[in-house]
């Protein structure tokens, strides 16, 4: 990684990009402080990208198949065993006579 201050990068901008394309990083420099970096843009891809890496490569129509439900409970477990989800629920009320705040607001009259 190469650094220089503002005034060198503009006095040397062309040996800046050289080094750029030869791989390295510049870093440009505002009193000895990193403010902006130069690096080489990667050069988007023309053609599509192939699939997969395997050549020859057959998935057999099984694949495809739902799994078997024992297998699914190893995964996700026993729904029937499962306690109710309450996360939709309301929390629960505070009892009379507790000092939690009430949420309907009085007429003043």
């Amino acid at each position: 990684m190469k650094k220089v201050n503002i005034f060198e990068a503009k006095a040397r901008l062309s040996e800046c990009i050289d080094a750029v394309q030869h791989g390295e990083q510049v870093v440009i420099c505002r009193r000895n402080r990193p403010v902006a970096e130069l690096r080489a843009i990667t050069i988007a891809r023309t053609t599509p990208r192939p699939l997969g890496g395997a050549k020859d490569l057959e998935i057999a129509d099984a694949f495809f198949e739902p799994l078997p439900d024992d297998v699914v409970d190893t995964f996700y477990g026993d729904v029937s065993r499962r306690a109710p989800s309450r996360v939709a629920e309301d929390p629960p009320s505070p009892r009379k006579g507790s000092a939690a705040p009430s949420r309907v607001k009085k007429r003043r009259g």
